[in-house]
Formats: structure tokens, sequence, C-alpha cells
């Protein structure tokens, strides 16, 4: 207050004394009038006067519109003036024709007003409350009161309405509002709201916001909607741009393919408004947003892959060879694609298999490349098409080899009807324009990116530099472009190609001995990359001298000594001689010191203001990042240290061989192992199979056991009625010794069924035994016997199942027995009960008698017949015997090929142990010479070291494994 005091007092013009008088009037009418048309007429008073007396009403009225909020809220027309004046006061958008030190004034007014209004937090909540109203005149200006506060101190209202109960609901609810300028303003408002606040932007995304605007976008026209289209997507990417959750949430809610009509602009020349080109700009800047490198590699590459499912990257790819699309949407568009393909395999064989519509048809790369190379074509679109031809072959080996492909000699149109991309970098790359030569040096260099298949093939490349001289290889007419520095008039920077020449040959040198030597085998390259860094020269030719250090540094490092002349040795002793040590790692700091250096390192999109600052490429400042520090080393190791570190990974490479070889065997006993086990799972699954079947057949002969024991009772009760009559039986000199035969044999054959099943209980065990004692081979050995073992098992199973068919034949033969010898006492029975009583006449004995005999005459002949049949048994029995001996025979070998096992065991294990002492041995040597390495000064990983020191205490395989693969 004292602020807005002195800024009142301050004022060169200031109200009369009589406004101030009806200012602070119409408050007190505010203040004490009872009637509501009294208050409503001086809210109405002072809404007028707020504009151009802005200090005043807002320092007297402020508190006053504040209370009539809380209290009128039954009048609208109150409120709406209450909130009018409120407006006024605060937005500083009234003031555009005020002179600039007014302007400032005023801003800091609103300010100061927005922190007043905003220091009781109830009066946003109140607001907030307001909105709720569908009163147009109580809404609207509501919008407009909250949208201006967000617009002043937006961090502040930010965080009220983030803890007000349902705060951001409630202004989402303004999007679907029938009436336009609300729902307008209130896109305008959430704009404010979102605006770098990550918690508010999920809220309002998962508040159904992506459908409310899509819907919006799609009602408006799309891309030739008016301004509301474009505000509803500067709201989009308000709640998209470096908001991973939301980004998930909108390629999960399927909105992705919401975006394809966006791009749908058509052939016809209908003209390209202004506002059309703003709006396609924003949908542009909308796919990057979803597919931009900073973002998570998994998100990126989800959202590439539904943009071509959709068909959104083939709608791009039709307006990038559409004709009449402006020159800033065609820069844009190239961008956007740059992005949709960068690192997505399916995308970029896409992207190369476009053809422009031309006659012939030519491939999209091709004429982008034409364009790059074209010195006419603006600068920012050139920039553009440098960087999706990077994006096309960023980790994209196939690409890069169709790219360098286009240089060999075999591929080569003849004709000359067709230019290939490889064609137009050389082109490129040799002309006359330093532009020119950048963007081809790098995007060469891209083709030969981590890939040293590519670099070894673009050595084949020859090039016909005039007619009548031998043709000369790349490389070498690019070092000959090098000596001849300034010599050639070119256009634009004089040090833009040597720096992109030297990117280009650094990259291709890196990690590649054979160009190394291919480049040293020139013998003016050497020279005259140490006069180059041993001028003094003067600031713009800093940059060279450190690319030049980089470059003999890096032909140093990847020097596998194959030329006598130029060996890593000899090199160092050069450059002590000509420039000096501490000298050359200076020239090579000044590459990472430079101003554009950090600025390349930033983001891979190359965007540069002018073309003076393209100097260097963001993959290049990688790699200048990786060789820095190991060239410095390389640089001040002695011979000595270079033939220890040699030798050194020598012993290392032995080592690892022989770890492979063991890691090798290892894998062959897990599979091994792994089958066998599978083996001893199935023989486990039919045993069980097996054991059921025998139990159920011990049951049965349980049963039949049972059966006959009954019937034998009976028996011996009928021979003690049946006493007289065996008198006369015995007398005929046939039954009682027929009967006694038969017990005779039933107990033989009881005997024999219980030795059986003893037999059978002795071979389930023996077989169980041979499972318990299933050894686990580890040698081709041991799995030949396993699979000898298994095929006796399956002999045993055929027998078991023998066993089993033929203890069936015998319950079926018992079976017929028991029936033979129910009739025998029925027929006992029968003849009881015609046994003679005394008293009777002689005569009717004789009759019993004869009739006695026909019947004892009948069981003879069935007697006769049971013993064929027991002797049939006994028979069978005999054939039982042999199988059982058999059997046991076989379960003696394989006792002994158990046996064998046990020791093939027993010597495997002791064959790993040696293995094992083995190991430590090799991992104590590597620890040994590791600490070498540390004494010479080579750093050592302390992870390598924890890893070889654990290494002795490990025995489990697996781990040694994982360790193991450490060190390799």
């Amino acid at each position: 207050m004292n602020f807005l005091r002195g800024v009142m007092g301050g004022q060169s013009a200031g109200p009369q004394h009589t406004e101030a008088e009806t200012i602070q009037k119409l408050c007190d009418r505010v203040a004490s009038s009872t009637l509501l048309d009294d208050r409503r007429n001086a809210v109405r008073a002072l809404k007028s006067l707020s504009k151009k007396y802005r200090l005043e009403v807002g320092i007297q009225a402020m508190e006053h519109l504040i209370h009539v909020l809380q209290t009128d809220r039954s009048d609208s027309e109150i409120i709406g003036y209450a909130l009018d004046t409120l407006y006024n006061i605060i937005s500083n958008d009234e003031e555009e024709e005020v002179e600039e030190n007014s302007t400032r004034q005023s801003e800091d007014l609103g300010s100061q007003f927005t922190e007043i209004f905003i220091k009781q937090q109830e009066n946003v909540t109140l607001l907030l409350s307001l909105l709720e109203e569908f009163d147009f005149h109580v809404r609207w200006p509501g919008v407009k009161l909250l949208t201006s506060l967000l617009k002043q101190l937006g961090p502040q209202v930010q965080q009220i309405i983030l803890v007000s109960p349902m705060g951001v609901s409630r202004l989402m609810d303004l999007l679907a509002d029938s009436r336009e300028v609300i729902r307008n303003d209130g896109v305008l408002l959430l704009q404010a709201l979102t605006r770098s606040n990550g918690a508010i932007q999920k809220i309002v995304a998962f508040e159904n916001a992506f459908e409310r605007l899509l819907d919006i976008i799609t009602e408006e026209g799309n891309s030739d909607g008016g301004i509301v289209v474009e505000d509803c997507l500067i709201l989009l990417q308000n709640l998209l741009k470096n908001n991973n959750s939301n980004q998930n949430f909108f390629k999960e809610g399927s909105y992705i393919q919401r975006m394809k009509p966006w791009f749908e602009v058509g052939d016809e020349n209908s003209g390209w408004s202004a506002q059309k080109v703003t709006n396609l700009h924003l949908m542009l800047q909308l796919v990057r947003v979803l597919v931009s490198p900073n973002n998570p590699p998994g998100a990126t590459s989800s959202c590439q892959k539904a943009m071509f499912q959709c068909g959104l990257l083939q709608q791009l790819c039709t307006i990038l060879m559409a004709t009449g699309v402006p020159a800033d949407i065609l820069t844009e568009t190239i961008n956007t694609v740059s992005e949709v393909i960068r690192g997505c395999q399916v995308n970029q064989d896409y992207f190369a298999s476009v053809n422009a519509p031309s006659n012939p048809p030519r491939p999209a790369i091709v004429v982008l490349l034409m364009s790059m190379v074209n010195e006419r074509q603006p600068f920012v679109l050139r920039c553009a098409v440098l960087y999706c031809f990077q994006c096309f072959l960023y980790k994209n080996q196939k690409g890069q080899g169709e790219i360098v492909s286009t240089l060999l000699p075999s591929t080569i149109d003849a004709t000359g009807n067709t230019v290939s991309a490889g064609q137009l970098l050389c082109g490129g790359l040799f002309s006359t324009d330093s532009l020119s030569n950048w963007c081809a040096a790098v995007a060469l260099a891209h083709a030969l990116q981590e890939n040293a298949t590519q670099k070894e093939q673009l050595l084949r490349v020859q090039l016909a530099t005039s007619i009548g001289n031998p043709p000369v290889s790349l490389l070498q007419q690019c070092t000959n472009i090098l000596s001849q520095g300034d010599k050639i008039n070119r256009r634009g920077s004089k040090i833009q190609t040597r720096v992109g020449l030297l990117m280009l040959l650094c990259t291709w040198l890196s990690n590649c001995p054979i160009a190394v030597t291919h480049f040293l085998h020139n013998s003016a390259n050497v020279p005259f990359l140490t006069g180059q860094i041993a001028e003094n020269l003067g600031e713009e030719e800093q940059l060279v001298q450190g690319l030049c250090a980089l470059l003999l540094g890096i032909s140093i490092y990847f020097n596998d000594n194959s030329l006598e002349t130029y060996m890593k040795e000899k090199l160092k002793q050069l450059i002590e001689k000509r420039i000096g040590k501490e000298n050359f790692i200076e020239k090579l700091g000044f590459i990472s010191k430079h101003e554009l250096y950090s600025r390349a390192s930033q983001k891979p999109q190359p965007n540069f203001p002018s073309p003076e600052y393209m100097i260097f490429d963001h993959e290049f400042t990688k790699l200048v990042k990786e060789l820095e520090g190991v060239i410095t080393k390389a640089i001040y190791k002695s011979s000595e240290e270079d033939k220890k570190e040699e030798e050194v990974k020598k012993t290392l490479e032995q080592h690892d061989s022989i770890v492979t070889h063991y890691k090798n065997m290892i894998r062959e006993q897990d599979l091994q192992l792994e089958e066998l086990k599978q083996q001893i799972s199935t023989l486990k699954c039919q045993n069980e199979q097996l054991q059921t079947a025998v139990t159920q057949q011990v049951s049965q002969i349980q049963q039949h056991k049972d059966q006959y024991n009954l019937l034998k009772v009976q028996l011996g009760k009928d021979s003690q009625h049946q006493g007289p009559y065996s008198d006369g039986a015995q007398m005929n000199g046939v039954q009682p010794e027929e009967i006694s035969r038969l017990r005779e044999e039933i107990e033989e054959l009881k005997s024999n069924r219980e030795l059986l099943q003893s037999q059978l209980a002795e071979k389930d065990s023996l077989i169980e035994n041979l499972k318990s004692s299933q050894p686990s081979p580890s040698t081709n050995e041991q799995s030949s016997a396993t699979a000898g073992d298994s095929e006796q098992i399956a002999e045993l199973k055929q027998e078991l199942a023998t066993l089993k068919s033929q203890l069936n034949t015998q319950s079926v033969e018992i079976t017929k027995l028991q029936a033979e010898k129910q009739e025998l006492l029925q027929k006992t029975e029968a003849f009881a009960k015609s046994a003679p009583v005394p008293g009777e006449s002689e005569t009717v004995i004789a009759t019993k008698t004869t009739d006695v005999e026909g019947r004892l005459s009948a069981l003879l002949q069935e007697t006769k017949e049971l013993k064929n049949e027991i002797k049939a048994l006994s028979e069978e029995r005999t054939a039982i015997k042999e199988q059982l001996d058999s059997s046991n025979s076989t379960i003696a070998i394989l006792q002994n090929e158990k046996n064998k096992l046990e020791v093939d065991i027993t010597d495997s294990k002791k064959e790993q142990d040696d293995l094992l002492v083995l190991l430590a041995d090799q991992d104590q040597k590597i620890f040994s010479l590791k600490n070498k390495l540390k004494e010479l000064g080579h750093p050592v990983e302390e992870e390598d070291e924890l890893e070889s020191g654990d290494q002795d205490d490990e025995d489990d395989e697996d781990e040694d494994d994982g360790k193991e693969q450490g060190h390799i």
C-alpha cells in the first residue's frame, strides 16, 4: 500500500480533486448503502472510472469490491460489475497506447494489485466458486479476472488453485460451455494455468482435456480453423511438453491417430492463409513434442511406431513431396519427419522407399540432398535436410550401407541418367561453397558412425579428378583439399571447409586401424598435420589446429604398427621433437574449449542462427569427449609401458579364450543335465503308473486268496458232514484221494502265487532303488550310459506288462475253479440229503446207492478235468519263474551299470575341481597383472578388481559365468 500511495503521489497527471472525492464517495456508498440498487449503481460507477483512474480505484475500492462478491452473490448484475472493475484494476491489457515508462509502471501496478488480491487465499477460492454460476455476466468476467491473475503471478495462483478442492475440475467445465466466447477464454485460462506446472498438467489431462481439445479442433476445421485452433494447440503443447506421464496417456488413449486429419492439406492450390500456416506449424511442433530425442527412448519409440501404423508418417511424407508448400512449413515438416524416423528401423525403411512425384521418380532422400548441396536454397531448409539425413542414418546400419554402396564402383550408374546420394555428397564435398562442403562432410561422417564395415568399404572409393590423370581414393582427395587450405576461393567461412573435412577424417579413422594405415601411407599427411599444429596462428586457426591434433592422436591411438615408418613410438617422438607434448595437449584442448562446442553438444538438431556458426556436429562432440582423454594418455606413455600393456592385453585375450572354452563346456554339460533330468522325470511318471498297476494286481490277488480260503473252509465242513458217505466212497477207492490231491494242488497254487507276489515286490523295490540312485552325468559317456539304462527299464516295463497279463489269466482260471468247486459243494449237499436213514428198506437203500455211485462217477470226471487245468497252471508257473530269473539277471546288469556311472560321476567331479583350480590360478594372474597396470598408471575400473578378487571364493557356475563376462 505504501508503494501504491507513492506511485499515486508521483503521478504528474493525477486525477482532479473532484474525481478523487467522487471515488471516495462511491466507495462509501458501496460500504454503507442498505439498498441493493444503490450499491449496484455505485459499483457501476466505479467500473466506469477504473480504466482511467486505475490506481485510485484499486487502492480505495478493492476491499469493498471483494466484500460485494462475498455478500451480494444473489444479484448477478452487481457481481458482474465488481468482477469487471477488479479486472480493469489488475489487467495490463488497456495500457498499449501509454508511453514505455508508464507501461512498466502499469505492469508493476498489476502485479502489486494481484499480490494484494491473492494475499487472502479465500479470494481465489471465492472466484473459483463464482465460475460455477452459469450466468454469462458472472462467468465471463470471472474467467477474464482469473486469467489476468495467472498472467501476473502465475506460480502463486497455480499453487492456490492446486490446493483448492475441485479447483481444476471447475475450470475444466469451461471447455464444455455452449457459449463460444466463454469456451475460448476458458482455453486461454487453461493455457496460463498449465504453464510450467507438471502437477496441474497431469490433473487437466486426466480430466479428459485431450478429448475435449481435439473435438474443438475438429469442429473448427483442423488446420483451416481460426485462432481458436491455435489456442487449443498451444494448450496441448503445455500439457505434453516435458511431461512423460501425459505423453504416455496421450499415446495410450489413441489420440495420435486423431492427429492424422490435421495434415490432409490436399494437392489443390487453395491458398495458405497466415492462420493456416500458424496452425500447421503448431501441429508439426506438437508431433515433435511426442518424438523428441529428449524424451525417454521407450516412450519415443512407441510413439514413432504408432505414427507409422496410423499413417501419420505417410501423410507427413506426402506434404514433404508436395508442391506449393510454404518454405517455413516445408522446413518444419522436414524436421518433424526427421524425429519421427530417428532411431526407428521400421520408419527409416519406409522413408527410404518414399519417392518424389517426378518423371522418372526419384527417392526422397536424393531430392532432399539436392536441396542441401544447393547454395541457392534457404539456410534453414539446408539445415533441416541435413538433420533429416542424420536421423535417417542414426542407428541404421542398413541405411548406412545403402548410402556408401552408391559410391562404390560396382553400383555407380554408368549411363549417368540418375544421380545417387553418394554422388551428391561427393559433389557437395568438393564444391566451392564452404557450407555445402561442411554439410556433405558431416552427412558422410554419419554414414560411417559406429560402423567399421562401411569405414573399410569407403576406402575402395576412387575419384577421377581430371581427364588423363589416374583416379585417387576419396581419402586421399580429402587430405589433398585439406592441405590446399585457403588456396581455393570459396564462398562462406574460411575455416568451415577444413573443419568439415577434419571431422569426417576423424570419424573415419577412429576405431578403424585399416583406415589409419591408408592415411599414414601417404607420406605428406603427417608432415602437414605436424606443421599445422606447430604454427602459431590466430584465434580463428586454433580450432583447425586442435582438430589436426585430434586427427594425429587418432592416428597414434588406433595405429596397429603395420607401417614401420609411422609406428606409434616414432610418431610420439616426432610430436615431442617438432611440437612438444604439452603444446600438443594444449592444442588438442582448443576443441572442447570453443564456444560453439558446448552449443552443438546440447541438441542433435543442427540449429544455427547463421552459416558462420555452423562449425561442430552433435555426434562429433561425443567422439571428442570419448577420445580426448585416451589420446592424452597415449601421448604420455613410454614404449616400455606400451609393450607391457600389449603383453597384458595378450594375456587377457588368452585368459578370455580359456574362459570362453570352459564356459562352452559348462553350457554343454548344463544342456546334457537338463536332458537327463527330463528323462528321469519321464521315467518317474512311468514307474508311478507301473506301481499303481501292480498295486491293483496285488489287491485282486488278495481278494482271490480270501475267496479261496472261504471255499476251503466250506469244503472242510462238507467233508465232516459227509462222513458216512466218504466211507462209502472210500470203499469205492476213488473219492478221498482225488479230493486230497485237489487240496494239495490248490495249496501249491497258493504258495506259488505268494512267491510270485514277493518276487514282484522285490523287483519293484529294485526299480525304486535304481530310480533314487539315478546319477546326474555331465559327459557324453554318462549320457550314453543313461540311454542304456532307459532301454533296460523299458525292457523291465515290458516284462511287467507280460506278468500282468499272466496274472489276469490266472485270475480267470481261479474264477473257473471257484465255480467248479461251488458245483461240487452243491452236488455234495445233494448227496448228503440222499444218504440212508436207519430203518429204511433195503430196496430204497440200494436205489440211493446206485444214484450215489452215478454221481461219484460224474465227480471223478470233473476231478480229472480239474487235474488237467492244474497241470496247465503249473506249466504257466514254470514259465513265470523263468521270466523272473531273466529279470533278476537284468537287474544285476543294471546294478553293475549303476556302479560304473557312480565311478564316472566321481571322475567328472574331480575334473570340475581341477577346472575350478585352473580358473582360480587364472584369476590370480589377472589380479596381479591388473596391479601391475595400476602401478604403471593405466586406469583399472574398481568393479573389475572386485570381480576378479571375488571369483576365488565363488563356487557357483552361473555366478562365475556372469563375472567372467564382466572381464571380457
